[in-house]
C-alpha cells in the first residue's frame, strides 16, 4: 500500500453530491483499497445506509440499510473507536465520522493487507474532513437527508426535507 499524495483538498471544492465519491476515489487510489464505503446513520439511530457513492441513492434507487443492534457498526459508532480485523477478502477498517461527538456516519473499507498507524491515520483524517463537508454541505444537497430516512420520500410529501 502506498500512501501517496492525498486529494482531500480536492474535497472541499467538489459539489457536495460528490464528496463521498472525491473521499472513495483518493482512499481507494491511494492504498489500494477494494471497497470504499461511506454508511450514514439514518435519523431513528437505529440503521445506517450504505451510501457506496453519491450516486447510489438518486434515481430512485434506495440505499442499503443495515440493522445497528449488535453490529460492528453500533459499536464504533457507540464508542466513536475505529475497528479493524482480517476478513476472507483482505483487512476491514471501518472509521467513526464524527463532529464534535456527534456520530454522522461510518467510513468502511477493505483493505489489501493489514495498514500501518500512518494509513489509519490518513482514513482517520479522511473520516473528519467527510465530518465536516457533510455538516457544511447539508443544505446544499438532499443526498445526506435522503440517506438518513428509513423510508424514501413519496413525491409531494416534502420539499427538502421539510413537509408541504
Amino acid at each position: 500500500m502506498s500512501g501517496g499524495q492525498s486529494e482531500l483538498p480536492r474535497l472541499l471544492t467538489a459539489a457536495p453530491v460528490e464528496a463521498v465519491d472525491v473521499v472513495a476515489e483518493d482512499l481507494r487510489r491511494r492504498f489500494e483499497a477494494t471497497k470504499v464505503s461511506f454508511l450514514i446513520v439514518d435519523l431513528t439511530g437505529k440503521a445506517v445506509a450504505r451510501l457506496s457513492t453519491a450516486g447510489a441513492v438518486g434515481g430512485g434507487r434506495e440505499s442499503e440499510r443495515i440493522p445497528l443492534f449488535g453490529s460492528v457498526y453500533e459499536k464504533v459508532i457507540r464508542t466513536q473507536r475505529m475497528y479493524q480485523g482480517a476478513t476472507g477478502h483482505g483487512h476491514r477498517v471501518i472509521m467513526p465520522v464524527t463532529n464534535r461527538g456527534d456520530a454522522i456516519g461510518l467510513l468502511e473499507l477493505l483493505l489489501p493487507a493489514a495498514p500501518g498507524e500512518d494509513v489509519l491515520d490518513a482514513v482517520a483524517q479522511a473520516a473528519h474532513a467527510l465530518a465536516y463537508v457533510v455538516i457544511a454541505n447539508g443544505r446544499s444537497t438532499d443526498l445526506y437527508t435522503w440517506g438518513k430516512r428509513s423510508r424514501p420520500p413519496t413525491p409531494g410529501t416534502c420539499i427538502r426535507g421539510r413537509p408541504r
